[in-house]
């Protein structure tokens, strides 16, 4: 299962529609007849119930599947095992890591020394048992991070959330002593975002009482909090707009110790007005209302424009990477003169920015392959770059930074090949094998091509295919598609040993579409498909449905389609769109009732994808696509699974159960399941996250290789 959870950092349940900025006021109008809004009490006696017994008709029918069993053990094996890739975080010239396997189902904080990591066995040091603190305290914990302070990197805010949901309590940690601080900083639970702005004050934004979060949920208000003082003496630093979707601060800082606090204040997921802390208060940035911050190195700070932007007597285009001077942005921020650093080809895009102490990594996609670049700077606000050799036909990512050395470690991953991660040396390119994932299904057997759909305006939309070798191509080949479609989030090839073994080995194919609404071309390809634009999305999907059926690569009987979250709405719209084209469709925690969105959940923060029902045009096309709003009588649907989580505040299992509920009210075939625990995913551990993965390939192998 690949669930892409985009739908970023949301919060509780939004009180109001959020209008779109700009748009016109809903003169009057009265939303459908909706029966089953009491399945919206997420925690409901009624609502729970349902749940209970949807629950055991579905279990009912995939746990008792004799293949369940196998599939469950495999599936497990591998999220326990204790040879992966132990993901590093560096602080202090140290490693860091979050580990789960078997015996600490909800993850132990570990470190060990640089040297000792690169060895095969690691001795490591525990920092926090999250199983035992759990235990101890009486609490669900899910380990949500740790944000430490720099440039010391001994004093952290841990946060940890009960049961996984993106409301988190946080408590100051040292990583001397090794314990959480007595008489230390404590953010009691909510969405809540927090920098560290020196040893004895935060920066914060939470829920500080009646009518101080947004209507998507998050704090538009940001408080000083100083060491030793209750939160009811926090000083305001800066205060949003309830219509915001968010206030979040942040700090960069370069490796030689410059620094700059700024404040975030996102007047919709995708805009925002940039603000620099100045002793005498925020000070705006003139940055475009798009624009991504990713970092500084040596006074430079990092901006990827992601809207064409006219600034410094030039004008550049989206997705390029700039520069620009700190000094000159303290001294005068409403002024900015940025510098090119990389300009994308129309096949190329932006992945990832991330900094050692002199130096750039700059991850992007070449028509979907990977590459890394390292840029230096140049004494006269210049630089150089050198490419490095890595695999091709692979997804590259800079998994760790030191800010204090020139130290970072790569990964790459590619359908076929096992995750691999290389120390790096930024300053001389080299690269030294230090982790590879061991092999957890036969790929020997298995190839990968890419090919092009033409979507319905004629826009060629690449897509992998990962298949037996040998391939006949007589339309009978079990196949899951998989898409995400929106948030300017990219479908890059990876290792997922899930696929592999429950899917793959079994001889199925796998097919990963490059839709529009994502990032794998830059800002275009998103912009392409936001709010009334949409459609074209979901005509991309469908072609390449289509193009895998004229391949002969697959046929209806034999194709199933796959996606989470945003991708679940794909999965709902293509279902009532489409249901010809497909056998089975796997909708995970996804959003499917359009019409209420903004009042589910974290829904109201995206207006800017979505659009908003208070805007007529905008309400026009929810309506018209909305899945839950578009169930027929008349119409033959495959059967799908639809499941999600009691516990996801982002999305909220809302859309699933009220989409099942009108599947049943018209007397049509579904599968329907909710985890109790887990947030916006799978469950909160392993052993619940293997189950429902196991499900998921239960239901695709009745539906498509029996």
């Amino acid at each position: 299962m690949r669930l892409h959870a985009v739908l970023l950092s949301a919060s509780i349940l939004a009180a109001a529609f959020a209008p779109a900025h700009g748009a016109p006021e809903a003169a009057s109008w009265t939303p459908p007849a909706d029966p089953y809004l009491w399945l919206e009490d997420v925690g409901g006696a009624q609502a729970m119930a349902w749940v209970k017994a949807e629950n055991a008709k579905t279990l009912g029918v995939l746990e008792k599947d004799p293949r369940f069993e196998g599939l469950y053990a495999d599936a497990l094996r591998i999220a326990e095992a204790k040879d992966k890739i132990p993901a590093p975080e560096i602080l202090d010239g140290r490693i860091y890591n979050f580990w789960q396997d078997a015996d600490h189902v909800q993850g132990l904080w570990r470190r060990t020394s640089v040297a000792d990591y690169a060895k095969p066995a690691p001795a490591w040091t525990t920092v926090i048992d999250v199983d035992a603190l759990a235990k101890a305290e009486g609490k669900h914990w899910v380990w949500e991070g740790a944000n430490c302070r720099e440039p010391e990197e001994r004093d952290c805010i841990v946060s940890l959330s009960d049961g996984g949901e993106d409301a988190v309590t946080a408590r100051e940690f040292d990583l001397q002593t090794d314990g959480f601080v007595k008489g230390g900083f404590v953010l009691p639970t909510s969405k809540q975002d927090v920098t560290w702005e020196d040893k004895d004050h935060l920066l914060v934004g939470r829920d500080w009482g009646r009518g101080t979060m947004t209507e998507s949920g998050y704090a538009y208000i940001v408080k000083r909090v100083t060491r030793g003082q209750p939160l009811d003496r926090a000083v305001e630093v800066f205060r949003g707009s309830p219509k915001d979707v968010a206030v979040r601060t942040f700090e960069l800082r370069d490796g030689d110790g410059r620094h700059a606090v700024f404040i975030d204040q996102g007047v919709s997921f995708f805009e925002s007005k940039v603000f620099i802390l100045t002793p005498s208060g925020p000070k705006p940035v003139g940055l475009p209302l798009k624009a991504a911050l990713h970092g500084m190195v040596d006074g430079r700070i990092l901006v990827e424009p992601k809207q064409d932007w006219t600034a410094g007597g030039a004008t550049w285009k989206a997705g390029t990477l700039l520069a620009l001077d700190l000094d000159a942005v303290k001294a005068d921020p409403a002024h900015l003169k940025p510098r090119l650093v990389y300009a994308p080809g129309p096949r190329e895009s932006i992945e990832g920015v991330a900094t050692t102490r002199h130096r750039l990594l700059l991850t992007t996609y070449e028509n979907v392959r990977g590459r890394l670049t390292v840029y230096t700077p140049t004494a006269n606000r210049g630089w150089t770059h050198m490419r490095l050799a890595l695999p091709d036909n692979s997804s590259l990512g800079v998994a760790a930074v030191d800010p204090r050395s020139e130290r970072a470690f790569v990964s790459a991953t590619g359908f076929l090949s096992p995750t691999t991660l290389d120390a790096l040396d930024a300053a001389s390119g080299v690269l030294t094998p230090t982790k590879s994932l061991p092999a957890r299904f036969d790929a020997a057997r298995d190839a990968v091509d890419q090919y092009e759909a033409a979507s319905s305006d004629g826009t060629k939309v690449p897509y992998f295919v990962v298949h037996p070798k040998g391939l006949k191509l007589d339309g009978l080949n079990p196949t899951i598609l998989y898409a995400y479609g929106g948030f300017e989030a990219s479908m890059t090839p990876n290792y997922n040993a899930l696929l592999g073994k429950l899917w793959l080995e079994h001889g199925g194919v796998y097919v990963l579409a490059n839709i529009r609404g994502g990032g794998e071309f830059g800002p275009a390809w998103h912009e392409a498909g936001l709010k009334t634009k949409r459609q074209i999305i979901y005509d991309d999907f469908a072609a390449v449905a289509k193009d895998l059926t004229a391949r002969k690569i697959t046929s209806p009987a034999k194709l199933g389609i796959q996606g989470g979250s945003n991708g679940g709405l794909l999965m709902g719209v293509e279902f009532t769109q489409h249901p010809e084209l497909w056998r089975a469709v796997d909708i995970q925690v996804p959003l499917l009732d359009m019409v209420r969105f903004e009042k589910i959940a974290a829904g109201a923060s995206w207006v800017g994808e979505y659009g908003t029902v208070q805007n007529p045009e905008e309400r026009a096309f929810l309506l018209k696509i909305s899945p839950y709003n578009n169930l027929h009588a008349e119409t033959a649907y495959p059967e799908p699974l639809i499941w999600t989580t009691t516990k996801d505040d982002r999305v909220g299992p809302q859309h699933a159960r009220k989409f099942a509920a009108r599947l049943a009210e018209l007397n049509k075939p579904y599968l329907y399941y909710e985890v109790t625990e887990g947030g916006h995913g799978a469950g909160a551990n392993l052993k619940e996250r293997a189950r429902t993965s196991a499900l998921e390939y239960v239901y695709f192998t009745r539906k498509l290789m029996d």
